[in-house]
């Protein structure tokens, strides 16, 4: 699903959108394929390797690093370009280095949400999620990041999801409905694993 952006204020080929990567793809269809195979070897790497560490905006970075780094030379960098996608206006670019780090020091003040009610961990959960992806920090790649990160801070808190059993349509609406507002839909993806 396209931002709202032109291809002339940022890293795009010449008369497309099409993101300059490292494998000279022009074509989207093919840099989206190259993007799956890619994510998804990465992906597997990241969760075998999990090790602890705390989940930092650093780490959050460094995990779109990892994910992107065989396709973009930006990968793990954040945006220079303000961001839209369906009437969701995202974090102005200037401010998502001390907004991210905000965010991400909440989350250790609250143990990574350990020690909670079921109850009172999918809403944090929920809300958090809800807060990064109106974060969206880099130019491509959040809900990826945003989904393996989460299922990483999931597991480690002693439950699990699986985001390829999910209904990406629902979660895309619940997605929408919390950047306007509305709560009441995101809880439900995790309270459906």
């Amino acid at each position: 699903m396209a931002y709202s952006i032109t291809a002339s204020e940022d890293s795009c080929y010449p008369g497309n959108t099409v993101l300059v990567n490292k494998l000279g793809l022009k074509n989207q269809e093919a840099l989206d394929q190259a993007e799956k195979v890619a994510v998804t070897l990465r992906s597997v790497e990241i969760e075998q390797a999990e090790n602890g560490q705390p989940f930092t905006f650093g780490f959050y970075c460094g995990l779109h690093r990892t994910l992107f780094q065989d396709l973009y030379d930006w990968a793990g960098t954040l945006r220079a370009v303000d961001l839209s996608k369906k009437g969701t206006h995202f974090t102005a670019a200037a401010s998502l280095e001390r907004s991210g780090t905000l965010k991400f020091q909440r989350l250790q003040e609250m143990n990574e949400f350990h020690g909670l009610s079921q109850s009172e961990f999918v809403r944090e959960t929920a809300e958090f999620y809800n807060d990064l992806n109106l974060l969206h920090p880099f130019r491509e790649g959040n809900g990826r990041t945003q989904r393996l990160f989460f299922t990483l801070l999931i597991r480690r808190a002693g439950y699990d999801i699986r985001f390829a059993d999910c209904d990406m349509d629902y979660l895309m609406i619940a997605t929408i409905q919390a950047a306007h507002g509305v709560m009441d839909y995101l809880p439900a993806v995790w309270r459906r694993h």
